[in-house]
């Protein structure tokens, strides 16, 4: 990542991009052709020094908020399937550099994902729906009290995996979440 690609890349206006089930949504920038070769090279070519450069992009976004509150970050989590083909969750990567830059806790453990699910980028928002549903499991045993949930994920399309995780931690009353996503396509 050169410094002139990383100026490139745009953040949206900083606001709500949508809210799930009273929860606000933010995304730091479109889906655009830098933020994506960013994304995919850390995600699917094991460039992993990227991580650095999309939780800075985070974090550059993020910082414009000032919230005062202490958060611990949460990022959506893999399948032990894809994780072991993939070697690392890149989303981990993110949030231990986005912690950095904040000072935020990382938590990794707190939120599991016990169905290999399909890849998203191909289904339909109902499909996408199906694909998830009872997908995130919590251990309650890792919840940091006293620290707001900050979400966290790569791409935010329709929402649906966001919403399956809200779902999750709603019923198991937690309510004090904040989801994150690097990029929207919309």
């Amino acid at each position: 990542m050169c410094s002139k690609c990383y100026d490139a890349l745009t953040p949206l206006p900083v606001n709500v991009n949508r809210i799930i089930n009273g929860i606000n949504v933010f995304c730091a920038g479109n889906y655009s052709k830098e933020l994506q070769k960013l994304i995919r090279g850390l995600k699917y070519h094991k460039q992993k020094d990227l991580a650095f450069y999309q939780a800075k992009f985070m974090y550059e976004y993020w910082e414009k908020f000032n919230y005062k509150e202490d958060f611990q970050v949460v990022p959506v989590p893999l399948h032990k399937k894809r994780l072991k083909k993939r070697g690392y969750n890149h989303m981990e990567l993110v949030a231990e550099q986005f912690c950095y830059l904040t000072g935020y806790e990382p938590n990794f453990e707190f939120i599991e994902r016990t169905k290999d699910t399909k890849p998203q980028y191909r289904l339909t928002k109902k499909q996408r729906a199906q694909n998830l549903h009872k997908a995130f499991k919590i251990d309650k045993s890792k919840y940091i009290p006293n620290k707001k949930i900050l979400l966290i994920d790569d791409i935010c399309t329709t929402g649906s995996t966001f919403e399956e995780i809200i779902n999750e931690l709603k019923e198991n009353g937690i309510c004090d979440i904040i989801c994150f996503a690097t990029t929207t396509p919309f």
